[in-house]
């Protein structure tokens, strides 16, 4: 049995994004009340931007304590509301300074990724890449031990792609408001990798 990896790195076009809004009030209902109204105006802009895979990730309302001479006590409350959603990473950096207009205040994650159609396309190219190293291996051992192929018994093919991984991004509205330059935002290559192994008869 011989095998061959073929690998292929194609570009990644799609970014995958994690932000939301997160508040501090001295009251629950006054956080919870600024949570919806911000995360409803950034979720209204994602989908007017048409955004792919639009979700809530996470909602949050939790109290914030002091403590003074040993006593804790609540001096308010912080909540947030997380969305994730994916889009073509040459419209993301727009998109996240208009966000942060919007009402965002934390942007957790982007990662990149290449269209579906690309993988599939990138798999079956380090299929046969992977194939004809196999092959090539078969052959000069074969060769070398003055052995001929007579048939291809088994073939087995293991693939897979690698991403990326995610970057971890914390953003301030106030810091991007009142920002006339766009967020520059670019991908990488994402490696897709297959495996095969040949068992021959000779």
């Amino acid at each position: 049995m011989v095998s061959g990896k073929g690998e292929v790195n194609i570009p990644t076009t799609l970014t995958q994004i994690q932000l939301g809004v997160e508040v501090q009030n001295q009251t629950a209902e006054a956080v919870q009340q600024q949570v919806a109204q911000r995360s409803q105006a950034v979720v209204k802009l994602l989908q007017s931007r048409q955004v792919e895979k639009l979700e809530t990730t996470g909602i949050r309302l939790n109290p914030q304590y002091s403590y003074k001479d040993g006593e804790q006590s609540i001096k308010g409350y912080s909540g947030a509301n997380m969305v994730s959603f994916r889009m073509p990473t040459d419209k993301v950096g727009t998109l996240l300074d208009d966000a942060v207009k919007a009402g965002a205040t934390r942007i957790d994650s982007v990662s990149f990724a290449a269209s579906d159609e690309a993988i599939a396309k990138a798999q079956q190219d380090a299929i046969r890449e992977a194939t004809a190293k196999a092959k090539t291996q078969v052959s000069a051992a074969l060769e070398a031990l003055g052995l001929q192929q007579r048939e291809i018994l088994n073939v087995q093919v293991m693939g897979g792609n690698q991403m990326p991984p995610p970057m971890p991004m914390a953003i301030a509205g106030e810091l991007t408001q009142n920002s006339k330059v766009p967020t520059p935002i670019i991908g990488g290559e994402q490696e897709v990798a297959a495996i095969v192994t040949l068992q021959v008869r000779y």
